[in-house]
Formats: structure tokens, C-alpha cells, sequence
């Protein structure tokens, strides 16, 4: 499991209280627990946020991949790179992808997908579809933190009622 050290702040924890709050709201909804929010770059506006939606059948609605087509639209190159991705879980492939190609700064998450590989492991279910690189091997020039242990295990929690456990 990757213990490695992270830094954050506690603004950065609000906003993974938020995410994580996200996420909850997701599996209160039928979805997958995985919740988002983009910060501005001072770290004092909450931007956008978002959940999971792929319960519809759209395995492509993660609220990551949703931040980044919104902030390509709505802000300057100059504001998304000084902006923050916070996340319940570390990007997928294709969320990495959209965050690296619109050029957002900074993603700080709670649980990682190395993470969620082995509790998925452990509950039985089948790996995902895609292949769960980390981000840095998508985006080798990211600027990343976590996992945060504090909100982790809260995330392993929701992904065990998720698959009844």
C-alpha cells in the first residue's frame, strides 16, 4: 500500500471533508462513492464540485473528468494551473488525462487507486475495466498529494457498503 508521506494542510482537509461528503452523497444515490471539488488557486473559492454519476449506464461521468471539460470552459490557462483538484479518490486513467490535457494545477486526494485496487481485492469484486495507473504515470509532471490515511479509511468504508460488506 503506498504509505508515503503527503502534504497537507488543513485547508486542505475541509476540502477533503468535502469530497468525502461528496462521495457519501453518490452512494446515498445509487453511484459509485467518489466526490470532487476544484479550488481556486488562492484556496479560498470552492469553484465547482461534483459526483460520481455512472449508475446511468456512462461509465465516463467522474466528477474529475467533469471539473476538468468545466474548467476548460470557464477559466483562464492561468487559473487552472494555480487551481486545486480535490478528490475522494486518486484519478483514473482517463480523469488524469482531462486534468493533465486542460493543464489544472494540484490534485490532492484521500484514497489512492493502488488502495482501492486491494479493497476491491479483499471484498471480492473484479478489478476495473481500465487498468488503474497513478496519476504521475499518465501526468508524469503533476503535482500530487496523498493518499491522506485520516479520510481513507473512511472511503474504504463506503466502497465496502457499496459492495455489501
Amino acid at each position: 500500500m503506498d504509505q508515503r508521506e503527503t502534504m497537507v494542510t488543513e485547508t486542505d482537509r475541509q476540502h477533503l471533508q468535502r469530497c468525502v461528503a461528496l462521495a457519501e452523497e453518490a452512494l446515498k444515490a445509487g453511484d459509485e462513492p467518489f466526490g470532487s471539488v476544484l479550488v481556486s488557486g488562492d484556496g479560498d473559492d470552492v469553484l465547482v464540485e461534483d459526483h460520481n454519476h455512472v449508475a446511468g449506464g456512462d461509465a465516463t461521468q467522474h466528477p474529475e473528468f467533469f471539473i476538468a471539460r468545466w474548467a476548460a470552459k470557464n477559466l483562464t490557462p492561468e487559473e487552472r494551473s494555480l487551481a486545486t483538484v480535490y478528490t475522494s479518490g486518486e484519478h483514473c486513467p482517463m480523469c488524469a488525462a482531462a486534468h493533465g490535457w486542460v493543464g489544472l494545477g494540484r490534485i490532492v486526494y484521500a484514497s489512492s487507486s493502488e488502495q482501492l485496487v486491494e479493497w476491491l481485492e479483499e471484498l471480492g469484486v473484479a478489478p476495473p475495466r481500465v487498468r488503474p495507473l497513478s496519476i504521475r504515470e499518465v501526468v508524469p509532471d503533476a503535482v500530487v498529494e496523498g493518499p491522506v490515511p485520516e479520510f481513507a479509511e473512511r472511503i474504504r468504508h463506503l466502497h465496502r457498503r457499496l459492495h455489501g460488506a
